[in-house]
């Protein structure tokens, strides 16, 4: 479980980003963090994940205390992050230099098999790569997750993953994040993108620094009003659910997405033929 407590944020110079953040991450969960740009989001990204500390407050990564320098290798292995722009996390431009760095500085065991299951999860054949500085924005971003998978963490902070990336790309890192939640994988997702939201278990919305509102998937047509309060663009799915709703037509989709809308309302009008 990551627990955050009192935690509070400011550079030396200059007023608070984050306030008074409490919020428990359990084991397995996916989180989307939404916001306008400077609500805190990447900040509280960088204070999750350790990359910064807290002012104020203290941050818990299981039984890790952030703000324990001793402590920094461990977190390394119980927590991964990927950036927005991967051409600057990766390192080196030959794909096994790039997946064995961390694991050698880590001082972790099996690294040829820890490899081998990174680049299968994110669905590259390493035999058909080249050099890296060849590759697309994309396929850059999957090695970048993939040098993360390899070390194996428990929690993964994603900080605007596609943000720079092509709708193929796209398509692509959000097969490999709905793979990662299957396998259990703890995911905590920054995005100002409001159709990857969908992707999470849970939406928390910072607004001037603060977590001002927390939404269930499970709960979202329903706190519509909410997320348009605070001038989040809502999915299209949710948008054509809205729209169905306004003209009597109440569907249950089995995911939120149009995919399964469609579905569900093509069963609705046979239904109505019979």
């Amino acid at each position: 479980m990551i627990k955050i407590e009192n935690l509070s944020f400011k550079y030396k110079e200059g007023e608070y980003i984050l306030k008074d953040i409490n919020l428990e991450i359990k084991q397995g969960q996916s989180i989307a963090l939404v916001g306008k740009n400077g609500s805190g989001k990447s900040t509280l990204a960088k204070l999750i994940s350790g990359i910064i500390k807290p002012t104020k407050g203290l941050v818990m990564v299981d039984e890790i205390n952030t703000k324990d320098k001793k402590e920094y290798i461990n977190l390394r292995k119980k927590i991964g992050v990927v950036f927005q722009n991967p051409e600057n996390q990766i390192l080196f431009n030959n794909i096994d230099d790039e997946l064995s760095f961390a694991l050698k500085n880590l001082e972790l065991d099996n690294q040829e098999l820890r490899i081998n299951q990174a680049l299968k999860n994110v669905k590259i054949k390493k035999e058909e790569i080249g050099e890296i500085d060849e590759l697309s924005l994309g396929q850059k971003q999957r090695i970048a997750i993939a040098s993360v998978l390899a070390v194996n963490p428990a929690y993964i902070v994603l900080d605007e993953p596609t943000t720079m990336i092509d709708g193929e790309g796209k398509e692509a890192v959000y097969n490999i994040i709905k793979g990662l939640k299957e396998a259990g994988y703890t995911i905590i997702y920054i995005t100002n993108n409001t159709e990857e939201i969908l992707l999470a278990d849970k939406i928390l919305i910072l607004d001037e620094g603060k977590i001002v509102e927390q939404i269930n998937k499970s709960e979202i047509l329903d706190r519509i009003e909410i997320m348009k309060k605070y001038n989040l663009k809502l999915p299209t799915a949710i948008k054509l659910l809205e729209e169905l709703r306004k003209n009597n037509i109440d569907i249950k989709p089995e995911e939120l997405t149009i995919e399964a809308i469609v579905k569900k309302i093509i069963e609705q009008v046979k239904q109505w033929k019979m």
